[in-house]
């Protein structure tokens, strides 16, 4: 909170507006944008930066929503230092099961729904690392609500498993309903469950206009990526600014001349009024 603050602070310091308020819908109307909030509220824009970040999808199990974050988590570089030296569960991912056992002796993969056999490697990987499999559908979790804590998963036999912590794999999904009205492209990730929105190395979604950063663009983007991205958007906005400016002057100018502009033209009535070929009528060069 303490950075969203002073983000906010930031903005506002360079004469931006802050509004709060849920985007419902984003219209094109000619070269502008309108940008309609879900309470009502208006704005205008020539261009648009998406960075409404992405869902978590998280797995349909009793319990785990509500634990989300707490002792219920999906990185071993964001959560896995706080998960160490305790009992992990892994939902069906081989790799996590890996990697969490940096952490800890203490790891047990459910199979649950895993879509794939393990091969016989991993098995042996697995029995090596001192990895638990357990075999069958985790259909809840339990929990210490005095301590406000987990203690385990049940299974469809009723067994339960006593856990400290378990990771899941959520699906990354791009937020926002009026993404695809804007016409943009949600792509699958590569290497992760999830879609995000398909752009350039600027940001550039596609579709005149609009740009895209953050989660929303890349599912996989911590903070510093995230940030990174929406600098280099911005700065690719700003020139395509630029250029639509120049573009307009240029035509309001040969619009109001009889005559279009000529840059040999021009240099020569310089020269003949100046007596120098320099641009401009104030002065001699």
């Amino acid at each position: 909170m303490e950075l969203l603050r002073r983000g906010r602070e930031e903005v506002a310091s360079y004469g931006g507006e802050v509004v709060n308020g849920r985007v419902e819908r984003v219209e094109r109307g000619g070269s502008t944008f309108t940008i309609t909030t879900q309470d009502g509220q208006r704005a205008r824009a020539r261009r648009v930066l998406v960075t409404t970040g992405l869902i978590d999808v998280l797995p349909d199990i009793p319990g785990l929503a509500e634990r989300w974050g707490h002792d219920v988590i999906h990185c071993v570089y964001c959560h896995g230092w706080e998960a160490r030296d305790t009992k992990v569960g892994v939902l069906g991912n081989f790799h996590q099961a890996l990697l969490f056992r940096q952490m800890t002796d203490q790891v047990t993969l459910f199979a649950h729904h895993a879509p794939a056999e393990l091969t016989d490697e991993q098995w042996e990987q697995l029995a090596a690392l001192g990895i638990e499999v357990i075999h069958g559908t985790v259909t809840a979790l339990e929990t210490d609500t005095e301590q406000d804590k987990l203690t385990g998963a049940r299974l469809a036999s009723g067994t339960v498993i006593p856990l400290d912590t378990l990771v899941v794999a959520p699906t990354f999904t791009a937020r926002g309903g009026f993404l695809e009205d804007l016409g943009l492209t949600l792509t699958p990730h590569p290497a992760v469950p999830g879609v995000q929105v398909a752009v350039d190395p600027s940001g550039f979604t596609g579709v005149q206009g609009v740009w895209a950063a953050g989660n929303v663009s890349d599912v996989l983007a911590a903070v510093p990526q995230s940030a990174g991205a929406g600098n280099t958007a911005g700065g690719a906005i700003n020139m395509d600014l630029i250029l639509e400016d120049a573009r307009r002057a240029t035509e309001a100018r040969e619009a109001a001349s009889a005559t279009p502009f000529d840059g040999t033209m021009e240099a020569e009535v310089s020269r003949r009024v100046l007596g120098t070929r320099a641009h401009g009528l104030e002065g001699p060069a």
